[in-house]
């Protein structure tokens, strides 16, 4: 099972950004110079509170957002399982059936959003955490067609896609902690610390609304050091 932590290891983007491309791809995406985090493929450990302190403030800008131009969900190891299938395997807490062509059946999962479990892939939609839209309008409208992929199947990062219930997923759509936030009270912390590590790893902004909402939601949340390894 592959457990949610804002302070995993992770590999870097560069295995990122080979992995989940084709060759061909990789090998034609563009270069991407440094942002304000630093690097591709740097690793940063801070607190959270100096994160949220630091992170660039921009307004939005929806203009030309189709959900298209973010394709998934792809199976970047050709094993026959796709990223969702992929999340199912990697975060059941009651192991699935799978066949040859990576059918998923059976299994159990926890949907933190809700503090529940759920039997059956059915009932589960894989959130990615920062919503598509939102990584759009957050400085994604200037990447690559190959960014834009990397970043919506996301594996090398626990936080950017997560398996939670289709209700509460779709409740959510595409917004951001300031108008939404986890149904369970007890996943508030952690759904903003791993928020603020997934803009930080695509070097993704933050708009006023949205700083105020996770400097609010975080006065009452523990000062934890966060690490993340930049993907762009």
């Amino acid at each position: 099972m592959r457990v949610r932590s804002t302070l995993m290891t992770m590999t870097t983007a560069a295995a990122l950004m080979t992995g989940l491309l084709a060759p061909a791809a990789a090998a034609q995406a563009e270069p991407v110079g440094s942002g304000a985090w630093g690097e591709r493929g740097d690793t940063l450990v801070m607190p959270l509170q100096k994160i949220l302190a630091e992170m660039p403030v921009a307004e939005e800008s929806r203009t030309g957002y189709e959900r298209t131009k973010f394709k998934h969900w792809i199976d970047a190891d050709k094993n026959r399982c796709n990223t969702r299938a992929e999340i199912l395997l990697a975060e059941a807490v009651l192991t699935p059936q799978k066949d040859t062509q990576c059918k998923i059946s059976g299994g159990r999962w926890y949907s933190a959003y809700d503090d529940t479990y759920i039997d059956g892939p059915s009932k589960i939609d894989i959130d990615h955490l920062i919503p598509l839209a939102e990584a759009w309008d957050s400085g994604a409208s200037a990447w690559s067609a190959q960014e834009r992929m990397a970043y919506a199947n996301d594996l090398d990062d626990s936080r950017a896609l997560i398996a939670v219930s289709a209700k509460t997923n779709r409740s959510k759509a595409d917004q951001d902690p300031t108008t939404w936030m986890p149904p369970a009270e007890v996943d508030h912390c952690a759904y903003v610390t791993e928020w603020a590590a997934v803009k930080v790893r695509w070097q993704l902004t933050v708009d006023p609304a949205e700083a105020n909402a996770l400097a609010q939601t975080t006065v009452t949340c523990s000062n934890v050091p966060v690490k993340v390894t930049l993907a762009r």
